[in-house]
C-alpha cells in the first residue's frame, strides 16, 4: 500500500489572488508531493508500509525515526492545511463564534492572537488552533512537528515555512497572514471540533 498525494479540495488557481496558482504548483505539486515520494521510498519493505499515515507518525515519533517522521508528518500537516482553506472565505457560524469568543475574547482577538503566533514562530513551522481537553488554545510547532499524539485535536493550521508564501509575499510573513484570513474554511474548523 503506497502513500498517495491527496487531491486538493479546489482547483490550483481557486485561492487566487490570496494564494497564487504558482504557489500551489510549487507548494502542493512539488513540496507536498516530495514528502509523499520520500516516505514511500523510506517505508518500502518496512512495517511502516502497511500502516495508516497517523500510525506512521506515532510509531516513528516513538522510535525516534526522524526521516520517516518528518516526511509522514509533513504529508499530514499539509493535507490538513489545504483542507483548512477554501476559495469561498466567509465567517464563523454563531456557534463557532461563541466558542472562539469564550477562549480568546472575540473572533477578531482570535485572529490577532493566531496571527501573532504564526508570525512569531521562529524559523520554519506551523501555527495551530487546537482543542485541548475542551479548551481552545493556540500553539506553534517547529519543522514537521504536529499536535497529533499530544492529546490535542488540531482544528486549524497555517504553514509558515517560507515555501508557503515566498512566491506571493517574498519574506513578508505578516502579509501572508493577512491574506490567509480570506481563505480560512470556518466550516472545516467546526467539523474538526466534532
Amino acid at each position: 500500500m503506497a502513500f498517495t498525494l491527496p487531491d486538493l479540495p479546489y482547483a490550483m488557481d481557486a485561492l487566487a489572488p490570496h494564494m497564487s496558482k504558482e504557489t500551489l504548483e510549487f507548494h502542493y505539486g512539488k513540496h507536498h508531493k516530495t514528502y509523499v515520494d520520500k516516505l514511500n521510498g523510506l517505508a518500502e519493505g518496512t512495517p511502516y508500509a502497511g500502516m495508516k499515515l497517523e500510525e506512521v507518525i506515532t510509531t516513528s515519533r516513538e522510535k525516534k525515526d526522524g526521516k520517516i517522521f518528518n516526511n509522514a508528518a509533513q504529508i499530514w500537516n499539509h493535507t490538513f492545511f489545504w483542507n483548512g482553506l477554501t476559495p469561498k472565505g466567509g465567517t464563523p457560524s454563531s456557534s463557532l463564534e461563541t466558542k472562539l469568543s469564550g477562549s480568546f475574547g472575540s473572533v477578531d482577538d482570535f485572529k490577532k492572537q493566531f496571527t501573532d503566533t504564526a508570525v512569531n514562530t521562529f524559523g520554519s513551522g506551523w501555527a495551530w488552533l487546537v482543542n485541548d481537553g475542551g479548551t481552545l488554545k493556540l500553539t506553534s510547532t517547529s519543522n514537521a512537528e504536529t499536535p497529533l499524539g499530544s492529546g490535542q485535536t488540531p482544528l486549524l493550521t497555517c504553514d509558515v515555512w517560507e515555501h508557503a508564501y515566498y512566491i506571493d509575499y517574498r519574506n513578508a510573513r505578516p502579509k501572508f497572514l493577512e491574506a490567509f484570513w480570506n481563505l480560512v474554511n470556518w466550516e472545516q474548523i467546526e467539523k474538526n471540533l466534532g
